[in-house]
């Protein structure tokens, strides 16, 4: 029951995935096709238990609410759910301590970046002697709703962040349609990929002209379309502020505050370059990545898989996808990950450090990797323990005895460790 606290029962179950099949994505079907995310319920099923308030955040339409929903469903006790975009849900929370302080059990309240002073009452709720409720709150990485939550909510609150689907919950075997489309859920699980590329689309016209603006970011849609767009050809290069702010006839360090905006929305991600003590001069600049491959291919206007195939930023598209890929079979945070070259060429494409040990990837869309000078010297350099060049397939083979070069499939099934 939107908005009103409910007990566990069998109805408000079906209530609540009545409501993800016929609200939440608009798909007469979704319900018999939504993927399970056991691995995020888990973890946020986990945060709740230990923290009085949890956070899930993500870009729009990655699926927060949908997974709200489905803790909420199977969730025992009374659960009561807000979204601050409906006006009934706001209303009733215009008095938001007479709304909230009698409710025990779970208490959703969604998009609550439109309601950032919810943060400091949640603060005196949850420290009442005897409090029984526990709070998840959605809402997008807004740099203002993180700010006030963690001034409000220290050492209360943990946060979890949703991204779009990733192979372990598609499958490996639709590896190559979740590059291709990305891994936002309506995206994914299009009919096809005329009604893949015509959603992705629109996405990017109302994130642009709606929630850019919601969340502070006031350059006009036109100009940062076309900053995004550059960012897209930026695609696993290192950033370069100047050349960008010469295009758009702006400062670099307006050129930068556009960067941080997209990266606070999680829609980009910017790599930090690691720096050793050595007598190398080292890349001090970021990459950047589109966070999600099918809106990469949507801004540089790959319509279809045979296009990309033969692109100039294929390479480097497939690098992004697996890099993220990556990141999540390894287990590690995206603060903990990043890239190290020097001015003479020598590159790793992501470092990581789990516990004692020095772990270098590098992504090939090759059919046959090799040992490559850069290699050597990261080996010598960083004193790396282990790299691994991920490219492409389903086999593991040495090519050095610290490096591996391990298919992405079997990776995603087998891990790389």
């Amino acid at each position: 029951m939107q908005g009103g606290t409910v007990g566990d029962s069998t109805a408000f179950r079906q209530s609540m995935l009545g409501k993800i099949e016929n609200c939440i994505f608009d798909f007469p079907v979704y319900i018999t096709r939504m993927i399970p995310r056991d691995r995020h319920e888990t973890r946020l099923q986990r945060l709740l238990n230990q923290f009085p308030v949890a956070g899930l955040i993500g870009a729009r339409q990655v699926g927060k609410t949908t997974l709200a929903r489905r803790l909420a469903s199977v969730t025992r006790g009374p659960v009561t759910f807000f979204d601050l975009e409906d006006p009934t849900d706001a209303a009733r929370l215009a008095d938001p301590r007479l709304a909230l302080e009698s409710l025990t059990g779970l208490v959703v309240i969604d998009e609550v970046q439109h309601t950032p002073e919810l943060f400091a009452l949640l603060r005196v709720l949850v420290d009442r002697p005897g409090n029984q409720a526990r709070f998840l709150v959605l809402g997008s990485a807004d740099p203002k709703l993180l700010r006030q939550s963690s001034e409000s909510l220290a050492g209360r609150i943990a946060y979890h962040e949703l991204a779009p689907f990733a192979a372990d919950e598609t499958g490996c075997e639709s590896m190559d349609r979740l590059w291709v489309r990305g891994g936002f859920p309506r995206s994914f699980l299009a009919d096809d990929e005329e009604e893949s590329r015509a959603w992705r689309s629109a996405f990017l016209r109302t994130f642009l002209t709606r929630d850019l603006p919601q969340l502070g970011i006031t350059p006009p849609a036109n100009t940062m379309r076309r900053f995004w767009t550059m960012v897209a050809h930026y695609h696993g290069n290192r950033w370069n502020a100047a050349e960008i702010a010469r295009s758009l006839g702006v400062s670099a360090p307006t050129v930068n505050s556009y960067l941080d905006a997209l990266v606070d929305a999680l829609v980009v991600r910017s790599l930090t370059p690691w720096f050793e003590n050595l007598r190398k001069r080292q890349v001090k600049a970021p990459k950047v990545y589109i966070t999600d491959a099918g809106l990469l291919h949507t801004l540089l206007r790959i319509t279809t898989e045979p296009a990309l195939l033969g692109h100039p930023k294929c390479g480097a598209s497939w690098e992004g996808f697996a890099m993220q890929e990556a990141v999540r079979i390894l287990s590690v945070d995206w603060e903990d990950c990043y890239y190290w070259a020097t001015h003479r060429g020598a590159e790793i494409d992501l470092l990581v450090f789990l516990e004692d040990r020095r772990i270098g990837l590098d992504f090939k869309r090759t059919s046959t990797p090799r040992m490559t000078r850069s290699m050597h010297s990261a080996l010598a350099d960083l004193k790396l323990d282990r790299i691994f060049v991920v490219y492409p397939g389903d086999i593991r083979f040495p090519l050095h005895e610290r490096v591996d070069a391990v298919g992405l499939e079997l990776a995603c099934a087998d891990g790389l460790l």
